[in-house]
């Protein structure tokens, strides 16, 4: 009973932060309600027992991934107006993904013949299993090509990222790497020899024992 409780509470929590992350103005806010969404997934992998899954998905999306993307958002400087004008035209788009999605759903909720019963829970299993060890002997031997082929489309998303920050804007200053090494310390460091002189004190004004050229101070005191 409190598994299925969890299950449902992040389940919810899921649902409204991947809602968040479409239905957000701000970028940066939609990187964040990704995040928690990240967190409410992993948290639904530990519940069945695939802790290696839930970390990794913390560790990687949430501690890499999704801060390169919000310092990609911060530098690109994205005009959310910029952003609105094109929403419209390809609403269509959306939609069509949209009810893609629904569809996959309810074919797995009520068509029972992909051999996954929501009534069973998770099989017990022994101390010694390691899923780390079983998703690994599964993921490089059956799944190997599509491995490799996320790794591909993960590293054009990161070139493709680095890219768009080195755009032409108004303003940009861009590193000349070539002009940085080639710099020699005479063409920078200008050293100037200054002669040394010394301060004089500044006369206070209405005192007359300074302005006759005496000291206040009696031959006594001054010892």
């Amino acid at each position: 009973m409190l598994i299925q409780a969890l299950f449902y509470g992040f389940s919810l929590v899921l649902v409204l932060a991947a809602l968040g992350v479409i239905m957000t103005r701000n970028p940066v806010h939609s990187a964040l309600c990704l995040v928690l969404a990240f967190f409410s997934s992993a948290a639904i992998w530990l519940l069945i027992e695939a802790e290696f899954l839930a970390i990794v998905l913390i560790l990687v999306y949430v501690g890499a991934v999704m801060v390169l993307f919000l310092f990609v958002v911060m530098m690109l400087d994205v005009t959310v107006e910029e952003v609105r004008r094109g929403f419209t035209r390809h609403a269509w788009v959306g939609w069509l993904v949209a009810l893609l999605v629904i569809a996959q759903i309810v074919s797995v909720i009520w068509f029972r013949g992909l051999g996954i019963d929501a009534t069973v829970g998770a099989v017990p299993l022994p101390p010694d299993y390691s899923n780390t060890r079983e998703l690994g002997a599964v993921l490089y031997t059956q799944y190997v090509y599509p491995f490799e082929l996320a790794a591909v489309l993960l590293l054009l998303a990161i070139v493709a990222a680095i890219t768009l920050t080195m755009r032409r804007r108004a303003g940009l200053k861009v590193q000349d790497v070539s002009a940085q090494v080639a710099v020699r310390a005479a063409d920078r460091v200008h050293l100037v020899k200054v002669a040394a002189t010394r301060r004089e004190q500044p006369v206070p004004e209405g005192d007359p024992a300074d302005a006759a050229g005496t000291s206040p101070i009696g031959p006594e005191q001054s010892k």
